[in-house]
């Protein structure tokens, strides 16, 4: 097998990673939650950090907007991207580095932490509890950090009932329907308790569990076919019910945000 990192370059190598949030309704709606939350402690002159930043998309609008961002990516092929996007009025500094090392930031430095992507890709605890540990140690107390992650129940809906493979998927998965993480599938997928469970040992306070997509994923044939008019009325049922609970398991993406103490 392969190791991770080339795994990931290979496979971000041909993926349009930078269309990802524009190309459909259900995929607007996730990028259109994470800002909603983001700016919802996000303060003038605060200093962002964005690890695992791919091709920019957060980094480059909060730049866009006069923020101090700092971009960490590890694919090369993504921070070519990020950077031909950068105007030279931006304040953006971009990195080339690992969630699991962030040694080249002091303790303290940032405001803002988010961690939208590397989460998807750490498939031993130790790699994500380092990556954990890193994204609080170089934010401010009291700064706020956002751990996105991809829940396992979504994938049994939409990749594996919806593409009618779930045969082909009988081997591939516990008797209560956990999927087995693999590197070679890409994707780490997490239980949201698994995840809040982690989370626990860490000096910091959970503020909202959000599902960033909801039920957009799995319904993207209906969610898609939404005139402008008609999708903005779902932008308003899916922000009123996003941190539900019992609505949450089917998100293909689920947002851990909290606080340093």
């Amino acid at each position: 097998m392969e190791d991770v990192n080339t795994i990931l370059k290979n496979f971000y190598n041909t993926y349009e990673e930078e269309n990802r949030f524009s190309k459909s309704n259900h995929n607007r709606l996730e990028f259109i939650t994470t800002t909603k939350y983001i700016e919802k402690y996000l303060k003038k002159g605060n200093k962002i950090l964005e690890v695992g930043a791919g091709t920019g998309a957060y980094s480059l609008y909060y730049a866009k907007k006069g923020y101090d961002v700092t971009s960490v990516e590890l694919v090369e092929s993504n921070i070519k991207k990020l950077k031909q996007g950068i105007d030279k009025d931006m304040n953006i500094k971009v990195h080339q580095g690992n969630a699991i090392d962030l040694s080249t930031f002091n303790d303290n430095t940032f405001d803002i932490t988010l961690v939208l992507g590397p989460m998807y890709h750490l498939f031993t605890r130790e790699e994500q509890e380092k990556a954990i540990s890193e994204a609080i140690r170089v934010t401010k107390k009291a700064g706020i950090i956002y751990f996105a992650y991809i829940t396992n129940d979504a994938v049994m809906l939409r990749a594996i009932l919806m593409e009618n493979k779930l045969l082909e998927y009988k081997d591939k998965h516990d008797e209560n329907f956990k999927l087995y993480n693999c590197p070679d599938e890409i994707f780490y997928l997490f239980l949201i308790k698994d995840f809040e469970d982690m989370m626990k040992n860490t000096n910091t306070i959970c503020l909202h569990e959000v599902a960033t997509d909801g039920i957009a994923q799995a319904m993207q044939i209906y969610v898609d076919k939404l005139n402008e008019e008609e999708f903005k009325e779902w932008v308003k049922y899916h922000l009123a019910t996003c941190e539900r609970k019992d609505l949450m398991g089917y998100s293909s993406h689920v947002l851990h945000i909290c606080k340093k103490i």
